[in-house]
């Protein structure tokens, strides 16, 4: 199955493209957030049509209770359902802190590793979700 795994911020969102299967996933380019969720969830159901996806896996903060950031990413979620996509959410507390962690250890700089900050941590959140499946 293809899916695409979502890492939601306000300005970009991340997005890569996983192939379960074969258990690979690709990071792509950082979306530009349309400012609105609604706006972000058709971008995001438009990504996941041009790569042939059949499901969105979306990253959602849980490490706060009841957070802003978590509500605004529940929504998303749903609006994203409304346009006919299956969506499951996973926990996606520091995947952008890992993720910039990771890019250090290939010794890039931090122009660099900004640019590619945001999909590497939604193929962080796609490996949780796989994590989950095969441990569930």
């Amino acid at each position: 199955m293809r899916v695409l795994a979502v890492d939601f911020g306000g300005k970009r969102i991340g997005v890569a493209v996983g192939e379960t299967a074969f258990d690979i996933i690709t990071p792509r380019p950082a979306l530009t957030a349309t400012g609105t969720l609604k706006g972000d969830a058709a971008l995001i159901s438009q990504t996941a049509r041009n790569e042939a996806a059949e499901r969105i896996i979306l990253g959602i903060p849980v490490n706060e209770e009841d957070s802003r950031m978590e509500r605004i990413c529940r929504k998303l979620g749903e609006l994203i359902a409304e346009q006919g996509w299956a969506v499951d959410l996973v926990d996606e507390a520091f995947t952008s802190e890992e993720a910039d962690v990771e890019l250090r250890t290939y010794g890039l700089k931090a122009s660099e590793r900004r640019k590619q900050r945001d999909g590497e941590a939604a193929r962080l959140i796609y490996q949780r979700w796989m994590f989950e499946q095969t441990n569930a």
